[in-house]
């Protein structure tokens, strides 16, 4: 059972307990925001894999792998210090700016699909951010520590504002609802350096000749699928700073 999952625990119980001295049931409406979150990170995952799967089907006129295709964009903006290596698994394709290394899975490392060569540039659009100085990857590099800790931190403070009670109950839950902004600005963040890894991608595999108009447009689908992901966390991170603030927001023993 995670930290989430024990708040979860405790709030239920406590407030059934209060109600139950009051002679009445109550069910948590706020739920269904969790609900809402989980049935759009579902549609939007599904719709990444589907799409995927249609194009990787496709393979380019370029015939190029989306090892190549990340070589040849990396040589093209005189990026020599950064390696592509394959890792296994499906869609587990990232940059690590730590080591330098851009990680291309099996799905992606290997093929010469017009999905491969999307999300191989999508990459490559994060290497050129790092090397640019894009300022937004910079805040969410800073973000990320910040998001890290508050995503524990607020489910502690949480769980500590349930087992006590007075001032320092309330104290707690404060804490621990505004800890959860952290995770909420770091997905607001997240969002738009995606999108522009993948408009800088989608230019590159067009401006370059590695692929064709319309293979291009069928590119820009598989991307535009795998944003919706981030728009999803971030609907989804909301939903429950809003529920967190409706639950615990001043509330009394």
């Amino acid at each position: 059972m995670n930290l989430l999952a024990i708040a979860n625990f405790l709030a239920y119980h406590y407030g059934s307990y209060s109600r139950g001295m009051r002679g009445y049931y109550h069910f948590d409406w706020t739920y269904i925001l969790v609900l809402i979150g989980f049935v759009f990170s579902t549609i939007c995952s599904s719709k990444v894999s589907s799409t995927y799967r249609k194009y990787d089907k496709v393979r380019t006129n370029s015939n190029k792998t989306g090892a190549q295709v990340a070589e040849e964009i990396l040589r093209a903006n005189g990026i020599y210090d950064v390696q592509v290596n394959h890792i296994p698994g499906n869609l587990t394709d990232h940059y690590n700016p730590q080591t330098n290394v851009v990680n291309l899975s099996d799905s992606t490392y290997a093929s010469t699909s017009v999905a491969a060569a999307g999300v191989a540039a999508h990459e490559i659009g994060h290497v050129i951010q790092h090397h640019t100085g894009y300022v937004p990857i910079k805040i969410r590099n800073t973000i990320v520590p910040l998001a890290n800790i508050g995503t524990y931190a607020s489910y502690i403070f949480i769980i500590l504002g349930l087992l006590f009670r007075g001032n320092s109950s309330q104290l707690f839950l404060n804490i621990g609802i505004y800890a959860f902004l952290g995770v909420v600005l770091f997905q607001l963040v997240t969002l738009p350096v995606e999108i522009d890894a993948s408009s800088r991608a989608l230019r590159t595999l067009r401006d370059r000749g590695i692929l064709g108009e319309v293979e291009t447009k069928q590119a820009r689908k598989v991307l535009t699928a795998a944003a919706m992901t981030y728009v999803a966390a971030l609907a989804t991170a909301l939903l429950q700073f809003i529920r967190l603030l409706l639950l615990f927001s001043n509330r009394r023993d």
